[in-house]
């Protein structure tokens, strides 16, 4: 398994995987860590997220291989289908699942996602329109969704 650092502008965010995939993207909290050599088979991950925060990548192609559930698995496979800058709900998501009573189960899948950004977890909000649990903080969540549907400029002409 080989482990890699990359600097974001919301923190270093630790990259973990091999030749069967990434399994893991986290963001930390510790600022120390410095970026090193990646390896070979985080290279694509490093580059694509690297290319996503400087707002030239809507989607991620890479392996992916993230460890869980099968549920879980199902879950985070519905993630993956929430258009960038677009936002649902954990009870639209639980319904799109097929169990509108499944929603704390999804809620906790959903916050158990190990694919940071990539599964974006982030675009999941309460019915409410509130910004609701996010593991990397709150803070976090609405710097990805403004990074993903910025407001437009407003003329003054």
């Amino acid at each position: 398994m080989e482990t890699a650092y990359i600097q974001t502008p919301i923190g270093t965010a630790k990259i973990v995987g091999d030749n069967a995939g990434i399994q893991q993207i986290k963001v930390l909290e510790e600022t120390s860590l410095q970026e090193g050599d990646i390896p070979e088979e985080l290279t694509r991950c490093a580059e694509q997220l690297q290319e996503y925060f400087k707002g030239n990548r809507d989607h991620f192609d890479f392996l992916m291989n993230p460890k869980g559930t099968d549920f879980q698995k199902k879950v985070w496979n519905a993630l993956l289908n929430i258009p960038f800058g677009k936002t649902t709900s954990y009870l639209e998501l639980s319904k799109e699942l097929g169990d509108v009573k499944a929603i704390r189960a999804v809620a906790s899948a959903n916050g158990k996602n190990p694919l940071w950004i990539v599964i974006p977890c982030h675009r999941v909000i309460g019915s409410d329109g509130s910004l609701t649990g996010y593991a990397g903080g709150l803070w976090r969540k609405k710097w990805l969704l403004e990074h993903e549907n910025p407001s437009p400029q407003q003329s003054l002409f």
